[in-house]
């Protein structure tokens, strides 16, 4: 099995706003850069649609490794809080709705077709492929002001 290192980021520009996604693929000495970007959005569905993004354009099941500065997306999969929204008809602890159940819900799928281990980074930390996820996320927002 192939073992895929990913790094992702969103960006708005006000939230909402005009917003983007970066995300960085790495295998072996292999590096592809994808972005994309919403002109109205939030900075959670851009974040969310940088990991959709790069698991979608994965042509076989693999190992991933996923580095992400999202609280929202690292803590939904490290404390299985999906588990519970499916099992509670997609409502949250707070018996509302999930937020970005659509995006969730690809997330998923998506994430269930591979071996996924998630990282949790510090955003503005340094880290020279967060940073570089990071500049892909604002560029791309741009684009939509």
């Amino acid at each position: 099995m192939k073992r895929i290192t990913i790094y992702t980021d969103g960006a708005c520009s006000g939230n909402p706003g005009p917003g983007g996604w970066g995300a960085i693929l790495m295998y072996g000495e292999h590096i592809k850069e994808i972005s994309g970007g919403e002109p109205d959005t939030t900075n959670n569905r851009m974040e969310m649609m940088a990991v959709i993004q790069a698991l979608d354009s994965l042509k076989e099941t693999c190992e991933v490794h996923i580095y992400t500065d999202s609280a929202y997306i690292y803590n939904c999969f490290q404390q299985k809080w999906h588990i519970n929204w499916e099992k509670n008809g997609w409502k949250n602890s707070k018996k509302q709705p999930v937020e970005n159940k659509d995006l969730w819900q690809q997330m998923i799928k998506l994430v269930e077709k591979h071996n996924v281990v998630w990282h949790k980074v510090k955003g503005h930390s340094n880290d020279k492929w967060n940073e570089r996820a990071d500049t892909l996320a604002v560029n791309a927002a741009k684009l939509y002001k």
